[in-house]
């Protein structure tokens, strides 16, 4: 089922109600889902990439606390945060300001900012493996069957 934009996110606690998570596509709902989104937010960096190495790092700590707490839907917000800090530096790294379009909605030309684009690979990296990890995949899987 596609991520539910319809629901009280601004006062809803999702971990009190897993059972309304919907994973969605890529990172929907990063920035709605209570208390995750509080909790990862803080977190979540990538101006340069020592920011970033640390960002990812603490980011996939809070990922592997979720998953001891037995809480996917923590899981996956944190792969959520952690998928974003690919996408931001990788749009970041094109396009000075992050500003793909300009004001007449034509794209503006790429200009590969390196720092950018290293912090991008460090989160690139750790998305990666988490897509693999066999463990959040089974659980992806039973939240999805059971939840939608």
């Amino acid at each position: 089922m596609p991520f539910d934009y319809n629901l009280d996110y601004a006062t809803l606690d999702l971990r009190e109600n897993p059972h309304l998570y919907r994973v969605g596509r890529g990172e929907q709902g990063v920035l709605l889902v209570e208390p995750y989104k509080s909790e990862l937010l803080p977190h979540w960096r990538f101006k340069t990439p020592e920011i970033a190495r640390e960002s990812c790092d603490r980011l996939a700590e809070l990922f592997e606390d979720y998953r001891d707490a037995d809480d996917f839907v923590g899981m996956d917000m944190a792969r959520k945060f952690i998928q974003m800090g690919y996408t931001r530096s990788r749009r970041y790294a094109n396009y000075p300001g992050g500003r793909k379009y300009d004001s007449d909605g034509a794209v503006n030309e790429r200009d590969i900012d390196q720092q950018k684009a290293e912090s991008a690979a460090i989160f690139k990296a750790k998305w990666d493996e988490i897509r693999q990890d066999a463990d959040y995949l089974r659980r992806k899987k039973a939240h999805q069957k059971a939840y939608g």
